[in-house]
């Protein structure tokens, strides 16, 4: 099975760089910078006491020649469009799409791009960044992937697919409706999001001051009424699972949304923020908390 990661970052170069180490024919699609780094030092994941180095193979936009069985699109939101027409090439009559980008609105336009008989639904959780010198750090042994049919159970395509994602380095499973596992875990992302954001600290110090786990939790609950109003309530046993995380003592734990604002990165604040209040307002569903922090994100960003 041929597989084409779009994006070597944080998220798909630890999965990418994971099927790679277990011998799976896996290609990097690349902007030219990032195949420099990833040519000059290999595709490096450190942290966690382990620094393991793949030597991936790469291609840049333009030297597509190849139709591949499965594209896993793991760029940001804001290079979706761009990534679209860079691996138009890479798309045959039986090319399976699996999206790693978090929200919804990413769906729409694979769909229209290529047609929803084509996309899957899919899930990763795990803490990577790209550190200074553009290696993948793993901040916690969390790395889990679900995948499957947006709804339904598991076809034949989908366990196919699983046979040859199931490594070591990440616990691989196939779900049903994957659909509602998106949602549910768009309100854990909405709701670190809103809580890091707001606070601008990590979860272990909201925590310490007086009123601060009441507030983690009306966030998550607001989150998880939209997520209902959508049709896929969020399981009480997930709910109070997130809750846990998110109200941990002690913990360093902040968003991606919340690093990459205060490293000065370009962010997802639209498309987890402000596409999640637009859904919520259609569904008659009120979020004040996420219109909040969606709020002061914007002003960040105009200033």
């Amino acid at each position: 099975m041929k597989i084409l990661v779009v994006g070597a970052g944080a998220t798909g170069g630890y999965f990418g760089g994971r099927l790679a180490q277990a011998g799976r024919d896996v290609t990097f699609l690349v902007r030219a910078g990032r195949a420099e780094t990833l040519r000059r030092r290999g595709l490096r994941i450190t942290g966690l006491g382990r620094d393991e180095t793949v030597t991936p193979r790469l291609v840049t936009a333009g030297e597509l020649r190849e139709t591949f069985d499965v594209v896993i699109v793991t760029v940001k939101a804001a290079g979706l469009a761009a990534a679209i027409a860079d691996l138009r090439p890479a798309v045959g009559p039986d090319t399976v799409i699996i999206p790693f980008l978090n929200g919804m609105a990413h769906l729409d336009a694979l769909a229209a791009a290529f047609g929803p008989e084509k996309v899957l639904g899919g899930v990763v959780r795990v803490v990577t960044t790209i550190n200074d010198d553009g290696d993948i750090l793993q901040l916690n042994p969390l790395a889990t992937w679900d995948v499957g049919e947006p709804t339904g159970g598991p076809t034949e395509r989908v366990r196919r697919i699983l046979a040859q994602i199931d490594v070591p380095g990440f616990t691989a499973q196939a779900i049903p409706d994957a659909l509602a596992a998106m949602w549910h875990k768009w309100v854990f992302i909405v709701t670190a999001g809103v809580v890091t954001c707001l606070m601008r600290g990590p979860v272990g110090a909201i925590v310490t001051v007086p009123g601060g786990g009441a507030f983690v939790r009306a966030a998550l609950a607001e989150a998880a009424a939209v997520s209902a109003g959508a049709g896929h309530p969020v399981p009480a046993a997930e709910f109070q699972a997130s809750l846990a995380f998110l109200t941990a003592p002690g913990s360093a734990f902040t968003s991606s949304l919340y690093r990459d604002v205060t490293a000065g990165l370009p962010n997802e604040t639209e498309h987890i923020l402000g596409d999640f209040t637009r859904r919520a307002r259609d569904l008659d569903v009120a979020t004040p908390l996420a219109d909040l922090a969606l709020m002061q994100l914007r002003v960040h960003a105009a200033g």
